[in-house]
């Protein structure tokens, strides 16, 4: 039997093991307070019988706010002994840090603001030979897309009209995760759509897709500390990579289709 362990069943790790359970898999995740049948993330016990008994784990748990990989911190001595003949983490493309606008591919230095995310990026890869690291852009999917901050009035255009930036559909991230777990390549891969966008793009297209007027435009001083830092960075995310080595490629390719699927 295989069976999939997930440390952090979030939004995307949610919808991975939605597919994997459609497989015929085990599937065992774990939450900070073991909510629907998941196991406590403090619960030593029961995490190390299910990484012992996992033939597959995934990891989509990001650093706390001091920098620390949780899941490194508390399981890593383990998770490098354990008999998974698989092991995946979810990161993130802003381990790039800011390219001004080029593309950027897996042999890219790790120059990231967030020296912790960088740091666990680093030390997934050297944990085991058999680690997969996915490098992912911004996320969305139904219930977190563009077309529900636009009905929602929280939607905004910036008047940074050559900021570019790379997304990603849930339902690709999971046809990644899957085509990585019948490959036997290793390493490194960006999983990202094949056209980068502006952010003010895809929102002007979510509000013409609901027959809306686009939100108005507003200045970068006008964003949140948080919000600034996000439009601090702008690069184009190479996939080539994934599709070459995995055999994948985005259902999604571009931002108009991800948002009529989640319409």
């Amino acid at each position: 039997m295989t069976a999939l362990l997930i440390f952090g069943l979030g939004y995307s790790a949610g919808a991975i093991a939605r597919r994997i359970e459609a497989r015929g898999w085990t599937v065992t995740g774990t939450t900070r307070d073991g909510r629907n049948g998941s196991i406590p993330f403090a619960d030593e016990a029961a995490v190390l019988a299910a990484m012992r008994s996992a033939t597959h784990v995934l990891s989509s748990v990001p650093p706390d706010a001091s920098g620390r990989d949780p899941v490194l911190a508390n399981y890593g001595e383990a998770l490098a002994l354990a008999p998974a003949r698989w092991v995946g983490y979810l990161s993130s493309t802003g381990v790039y840090g800011d390219t001004g606008g080029a593309w950027v591919d897996e042999s890219a230095p790790l120059k990231g603001r967030r020296a912790g995310r960088n740091a666990a990026d680093l030390a997934w890869q050297g944990l085991r030979a058999d680690v997969r690291i996915f490098r992912l852009p911004g996320i969305y999917g139904p219930g977190r897309s563009a077309l529900d901050r636009v009905r929602e009035g929280k939607a905004h255009r910036v008047d940074l009209p050559d900021q570019i930036f790379s997304r990603i559909h849930v339902d690709d991230i999971v046809g990644a995760v899957v085509a990585s777990i019948d490959s036997p390549a290793t390493g490194v891969f960006n999983i990202a759509d094949d056209l980068p966008a502006s952010q003010n793009d895809v929102v002007e297209a979510a509000a013409s897709m609901l027959g809306l007027a686009p939100p108005p435009y507003v200045t970068i001083d006008s964003l949140s500390p948080m919000a600034r830092a996000f439009y601090a960075e702008n690069r184009r995310v190479a996939n080539g990579r994934a599709k070459r080595l995995l055999g994948w490629s985005p259902r999604f390719a571009e931002y108009r289709s991800g948002l009529n699927s989640c319409l």
